[in-house]
């Protein structure tokens, strides 16, 4: 097989800059705490080329197309036992690993990159870091600090767990077929916070004030606050784009 044709349904846009891929697996950092790395989305393996070259590191790669799964096994027998043939979204790596840390990578389908996110923070404790390729305007939401536009739910979730740092930004024309906006790439390295409050009513804070996020907190949290009286505090009276997640930490203690 010569090569994989991208799919639409996918969201599939290879990259085709080799230095664009040398540069991405260039900044993962295997002093953080892992030797295993799991490259979502391979394709014809640009980037795996490189990571296959990380010394003392154990890559393994999942794949949900199958045409791309057979032009690996055909192009990097390295990979012989380590290509997973299925949904990242839907696959047990704690078990896959035996609970081993794993740090994530890859050029990310941007049609499932919040979906990606969000299991990253059901896996934060095994994953000390994450690199990948990212929607220009997703990448620079996560990276957003509070009072900014653009800081929002993933923002405070992601910030209270890991430092972010988007890397470099990427043109859309290192990329086949081109995609219509811009990349970025964001690094994601777990932080040593350790959060003393209920972590699944921290998220659900997070979510009900930001999906009202043109209301002040006081408004937007009534529903769920089990207490009226919780509210007369004046921190109720701002916008959720105004608090750090060190904020929502201290709101969800008084919920619960």
């Amino acid at each position: 097989m010569d090569k994989v044709s991208p799919k639409k349904h996918l969201g599939q846009h290879f990259l085709i800059d080799k230095n664009i891929a040398e540069k991405l697996a260039a900044a993962i950092q295997p002093e953080r705490g892992f030797q295993r790395i799991l490259e979502i989305g391979p394709g014809m393996g640009i980037l795996t080329q490189f990571l296959l070259q990380i010394p003392q590191t154990k890559l393994s790669v999942v794949e949900i197309d199958t045409e791309s799964v057979t032009y690996l096994e055909q192009n990097f027998p390295m990979l012989q036992g380590k290509i997973i043939s299925g949904d990242f979204l839907k696959y047990d790596f704690l078990k896959a690993f035996d609970n081993e840390p794993f740090s994530i990578v890859g050029n990310f389908p941007y049609n499932i990159s919040a979906p990606i996110l969000f299991q990253l923070l059901e896996y934060k404790d095994y994953v000390p870091q994450l690199t990948g390729m990212f929607q220009r305007e997703v990448a620079e939401r996560i990276a957003s600090p509070p009072g900014s536009k653009d800081y929002g739910i993933l923002s405070v979730l992601l910030q209270a767990y890991f430092d972010v740092k988007l890397l470099f930004h990427v043109s859309e024309h290192v990329f086949q077929p081109k995609p219509k906006v811009k990349s970025a790439v964001l690094q994601l390295t777990r932080n040593t916070n350790t959060l003393d409050c209920d972590e699944k009513l921290m998220v659900r804070v997070v979510k009900t004030a930001f999906n009202q996020r043109r209301k002040i907190m006081r408004n937007s949290l009534k529903s769920i606050c089990p207490d009226d009286s919780i509210l007369a505090d004046d921190i109720f009276l701002l916008r959720p784009e105004a608090l750090h997640f060190s904020d929502f930490v201290e709101i969800t203690k008084r919920f619960s």
